[in-house]
């Protein structure tokens, strides 16, 4: 469990350093095309998870939480990878450059929708997800070596819901705003 583990922090820390490693090199360095090769890197990251992943379930690993973490991931990578981005640009141009427009927070309705926007990309990120451990489940076809995959499933499943029942609630609370 610790190698699909380590494998799993390493892409994600490896994410970061990406991104962080492309927004440096586009706004400090002015090196706008280096930069995007660097912030271009992160699905290829995801890739190499999802190998890493598909080769250890080959060789007849028992499929662990880490294992369909990693299917949550590249999931959520996929759907909301070009948005983190986008956050992360925004910050660093405002926070770190003092080149661009302060990051605008939302309130009210326009949080509200924004809020269930972001759930409907939830949900596209679990058709993702679940749509690779139900492929995992069924390709091993052995329920004693996918029991975690289908409890990650599960709980995904609840969070989702759960996601669901927030995003509504921002309609009759909306956020308000800091005075």
């Amino acid at each position: 469990m610790w190698g699909v583990f380590s494998n799993f922090i390493a892409c994600e820390i490896g994410f970061w350093i990406v991104i962080i490693l492309g927004l440096f090199t586009r706004y400090v360095l002015k090196k706008n095309k280096l930069g995007l090769f660097f912030l271009a890197l992160t699905p290829v990251i995801d890739l190499i998870l999802l190998i890493i992943t598909g080769v250890d379930l080959y060789r007849g690993a028992t499929a662990t939480t880490a294992h369909a973490i990693a299917a949550v991931y590249i999931g959520v990578s996929i759907v909301f990878g070009k948005s983190m981005i986008k956050w992360a640009d925004e910050r660093f141009r405002y926070y770190v450059t003092k080149e661009g427009p302060k990051p605008i927070k939302l309130y009210g309705i326009e949080y509200s929708k924004h809020y269930l926007k972001r759930w409907g990309k939830h949900v596209f990120s679990y058709l993702i997800g679940a749509g690779i451990l139900a492929g995992v489940i069924l390709l091993i076809n052995d329920s004693s070596r996918t029991e975690a995959l289908l409890r990650v499933l599960q709980i995904w499943t609840l969070a989702l819901g759960i996601d669901l029942v927030i995003s509504v609630s921002y309609f009759n609370w909306p956020r308000k705003k800091d005075d």
